[in-house]
């Protein structure tokens, strides 16, 4: 069971990003920037820190979010996805017209009972 996942278009995405900028990470905006959008950075060009959760892994990249965003999305499942259109942030995708969101839908309690824990940034 995962915290978070990401559609084939996605994964598509993220290859291609990974071939041009090497690793890559995840952070979960917060709403100031595009929303509440999935942002993707070259691993390190994001500084994460000790009020930032690591839910998981989307294709091999780190995917981050603030603590306190954390105590709202904790009962979902993330899907990163992807979508035409630029949107307003910093994250790699955007010069090429498309733009990560993400689709959520509530645990159940059989998945939650089975949910890996959170690690903490630093």
């Amino acid at each position: 069971m995962s915290r978070v996942d990401a559609t084939p278009e996605a994964l598509a995405v993220i290859a291609d990003l990974r071939r041009i900028h090497g690793p890559l990470m995840f952070h979960q905006s917060g709403g100031c920037c595009d929303g509440s959008s999935p942002m993707c950075f070259a691993e390190g060009e994001f500084k994460v820190g000790a009020s930032d959760v690591c839910l998981g892994e989307v294709d091999g990249c780190l995917f981050w979010m603030s603590e306190s965003q954390f105590a709202y999305w904790e009962h979902t499942h993330l899907t990163v996805d992807v979508t035409p259109g630029r949107g307003a942030s910093f994250s790699l995708e955007i010069p090429l017209g498309i733009r990560f969101v993400i689709r959520s839908r509530v645990f159940t309690e059989e998945e939650r009972a089975n949910l890996p824990p959170v690690t903490r940034g630093e």
